[in-house]
């Protein structure tokens, strides 16, 4: 039922942002409104905009609940998309971003005009002064909706770059809260799981203190002594860029020891996915490194582990997806945040272990749900790993602290604070006083 309201949501507003949280089908209830709206005449024509690495899932789900449509993928060279934009009688048009920033001029050469366009993570167009918001923005349209479980992923202004797509000057950054969630309230759709899933399979939390080897111990002590002790030497002159370099290094030798390769975390990993292994499930493995992956990837071949990140091309991260869900011996799938944690549906996976932290929240919370999500086959244990008594746990506690902004906002409620550190909390992991500086992009990490 909730799914149809979510139709009955988005059909009539010619600007709507519908903002399930993950794994709730927000790409189903588009593609339905847009079948019904094709077939009632209301729309004859309609571009999807979506991440290249969805590009697959979106012709497949529209395969799979609007069949009788002819969709096209716009790609190749450009004489080829020149042609693929002016297809006549093809009702539904699919394009990455990338491809519609390229296109941008011939778009508007060509004299394109759409019944609707659907933004698909739709939080890329967040960054107004961006090439990819202003390219969206520019396309004509009658109706503009945009589809993203993560509305506010860092500050209030991520919301205002989808509105200046879906409702020009509806809001602004200056807004309160409280303000914002009025505003937008005849706009924004916005359901969580344990609210209309009353049978939604549940989530186990799981939080793994790791304790480091004795060498690991002893090669982030080091690191960490001999980094402060510069950060203190440089004074005023140390910036946010000298200490994110230093919680780097030290999150890194977190996940191996720089000097031995010895990882507290991969033996705990490996003791986890005997068990995983021998019961026939499967696990999703997150990293914010792809270094990282290949790692893993090297100590976990017994249980035919597979990588899936933004390095690879499409039809390798394609044929990834494909070997982990109908081959026995592929226990594990090793994802990069950015390129797993966005639109794959793995609901067959029963465990996620995120071996290493985001600094977002939101981006953690979007991994977890490629599994946790509906049509999962059972209960869904997350674990996420902490190394003791390291910058892990304190970034951990800091970011425990600073969830709320989203709530905040969609519910018009009061004083959101941002997700990501700012300067203050980050010079604060090692006790420093900070310099006058602005506020580390939620981004940084990428």
């Amino acid at each position: 039922p909730f799914q149809l309201d979510g139709m009955a949501f988005l059909m009539p507003r010619h600007g709507a942002v519908l903002a399930d949280e993950m794994g709730l089908g927000k790409s189903m209830q588009a593609i339905s409104s847009i079948r019904l709206l094709v077939r009632s005449g209301e729309a004859r024509r309609v571009l999807v905009v979506c991440p290249k690495g969805l590009v697959s899932n979106w012709t497949r789900e529209l395969a799979d609940w609007a069949p009788e449509l002819v969709v096209a993928v716009v790609e190749g060279d450009p004489q080829r998309r020149r042609w693929q934009w002016t297809l006549p009688d093809v009702p539904v048009k699919v394009a990455n971003y990338e491809v519609l920033v390229r296109d941008r001029d011939l778009v508007a050469e060509l004299g394109l005009s759409f019944d609707l366009v659907v933004l698909d993570e739709a939080q890329r167009i967040k960054n107004r002064a961006s090439q990819t918001s202003e390219a969206v923005r520019s396309v004509t349209r009658r109706r503009s909706w945009a589809l993203t479980g993560t509305p506010v992923e860092n500050s209030a202004d991520d919301l205002v770059g989808i509105f200046e797509f879906v409702a020009p000057g509806q809001i602004h950054e200056r807004m309160a809260p409280r303000a914002m969630g009025a505003a937008v309230a005849d706009h924004v759709l916005r359901r969580t799981k344990d609210k209309v899933l009353k049978d939604m399979p549940p989530r186990l939390n799981r939080d793994e203190r790791i304790e480091l080897t004795a060498e690991q111990r002893e090669t982030y002590r080091r690191a960490e002594e001999e980094g402060v002790l510069r950060l203190a030497d440089m004074g005023r002159e140390a910036t946010i860029r000298h200490v994110f370099e230093l919680v780097l290094r030290l999150k890194q030798i977190c996940n191996f020891d720089t000097a031995t390769g010895e990882s507290a975390k991969l033996d705990c990993l490996q003791a986890e996915l005997e068990e995983v292994q021998a019961s026939g499930r499967k696990a999703l493995v997150f990293s914010q490194w792809v270094e990282t992956l290949g790692r893993l990837r090297e100590g976990l071949g017994r249980f035919g582990a597979l990588e899936y990140h933004g390095g690879m091309s499409t039809t390798a991260r394609d044929e990834a997806i494909r070997r982990f869900r109908h081959e026995k011996r592929h226990s594990v799938l090793l994802l990069s945040y950015g390129a797993g944690a966005v639109g794959l549906n793995l609901q067959f996976s029963q465990y996620v272990f995120l071996f290493d932290r985001w600094w977002n929240p939101a981006v953690e919370d979007q991994a977890i749900n490629r599994a946790h999500r509906i049509g999962a086959a059972g209960a869904v244990t997350v674990t996420r790993f902490l190394s003791a008594d390291t910058i892990e746990e304190r970034i951990d506690e800091v970011l425990r602290r600073k969830r709320d902004l989203s709530d905040a906002i969609l519910s018009q409620a009061e004083a959101p604070a941002a997700s990501g550190l700012t300067a203050e909390e980050l010079f604060a992991l090692f006790k420093l006083a900070p310099p006058r500086a602005a506020e580390l992009p939620g981004n940084a990490a990428a």
